[in-house]
């Protein structure tokens, strides 16, 4: 395939000192963004670059978003922030049949672009689709599929692109949540790996991630050239591929659900605990394995991580890996003074937590409220029966 591609693209090189002499109006060129679709790499919309030859019958997507499951450890570098995209470049027919196979929805804004401009643009994505240029470092926030279009459109205009500010207050994690309604544990996954910075108040540039924040930025976007003259940056838009919205439901068992239930399990475990002056051994290795095991992604993500928001999280406060080394601490090697100590300063640090919920500077899902209370009510019955 990547020969293919290779031996096309330079068939197209080798075609631009014709078109240089031809016609330069027959070239069109259209920035697509694509509605959100089901999958979990779908859910925030796409972006590509469409291109249209009317000498040549060339129609052609340059497409950012190309990654493969099948790479070498794609999810620990996913993780990381280490995952590389790469530029792939499709005959239109067929981007369009995969869509309207999701069933989604695919805008167009034709640019209003120079004859120069256009030839620009061209080489300049023919260039990017090479080989041994097509792959970069993907990074959700600051440099993705929708960027790189937008980066790659301003770099060949001759002037400059202004964007108006709409001076909308919002953040990175008030946009993702936008696109998360109706999927509320990929929302609590997100909000949960996600720290403080997400939270940040961001201009109209850095809202431009989003594909639908790229495409209503452009419908007021104007070009200020370098003689002074300025024109808008688009020609038109319409719906290119219009078909119907597919709903998706929101599942009965949300987070702040099931972990709402987990608490009053926990009440329960407590109350028992206290009433038989006895501790559950086993239920502490699943409670405190939990609690281990999600601060392990915590702590990677903030200490290992390269994505550029989760260094600052504050839930690695309480989701750590330490409870996995303190459970069997306590339960053969400690003294009853020692685990006594222990949940004195394990209820002391967790009540002064639940108080951070509402004054840190950042958004935690409300589901994470229940968990957190749930490690509380299990500290003080340990409290409860070591005091008998």
């Amino acid at each position: 395939m990547k020969k293919f591609i290779f031996l096309y693209i330079l068939g197209l090189l080798l075609s631009l000192q014709i078109m240089w002499a031809q016609e330069k109006d027959s070239l069109r060129f259209s920035l697509l963004t694509c509605a959100p679709g089901v999958e979990v790499y779908e859910l925030f919309g796409h972006t590509a670059i469409r291109y249209e030859n009317y000498s040549t019958g060339e129609d052609l997507v340059f497409n950012y978003g190309m990654f493969s499951f099948d790479a070498p450890n794609f999810l620990y570098r996913f993780v990381k922030g280490e995952t590389d995209y790469e530029l792939g470049v499709v005959p239109y027919a067929h981007f369009e049949q995969e869509y309207r196979g999701r069933g989604t929805k695919v805008y167009t804004q034709e640019l209003n672009l120079t004859s120069e401009e256009k030839l620009r643009l061209l080489y300049f994505l023919l260039h990017n689709a090479e080989p041994t240029q097509s792959t970069y470092r993907y990074n959700y926030f600051y440099d993705n599929c929708t960027t790189r279009a937008r980066d790659a459109i301003e770099s060949i205009i001759s002037g400059q692109v202004i964007y108006p500010d709409r001076g909308a207050k919002t953040s990175f994690r008030k946009i993702v949540h936008k696109h998360l309604e109706t999927y509320p544990w990929e929302k609590f996954g997100i909000d949960f790996c996600l720290g403080e910075t997400a939270d940040k108040r961001i201009n109209s540039r850095l809202q431009m991630f989003a594909p639908f924040h790229t495409k209503q930025a452009f419908q007021t976007a104007y070009i200020i050239s370098t003689k002074g003259d300025t024109r808008p940056l688009l020609l038109s838009e319409k719906l290119l591929i219009d078909v119907e919205d597919r709903a998706h439901k929101a599942p009965f068992f949300t987070p702040l659900l099931c972990m709402s239930l987990f608490f009053l399990l926990n009440l329960f475990i407590a109350w028992y605990q206290w009433k038989k002056k006895t501790i559950l051994k086993f239920y502490d290795f699943v409670l405190y394995g939990i609690q281990g095991i999600m601060g392990c992604i915590i702590a990677f993500l903030f200490f290992f991580s390269i994505h550029p928001t989760v260094g600052t999280n504050w839930l690695i406060c309480v989701f750590n890996p330490i409870p996995l080394l303190f459970v069997f601490w306590i339960h053969f090697l400690s003294t009853p003074l020692g685990r006594k100590r222990y949940f004195i300063a394990n209820t002391l640090w967790l009540t002064m937590c639940l108080f951070g919920y509402f004054f840190v500077p950042q958004h935690f899902n409300l589901a994470v409220l229940p968990l957190v209370l749930s490690f509380w009510v299990n500290s003080v019955s340990h409290l409860a029966v070591y005091r008998e």
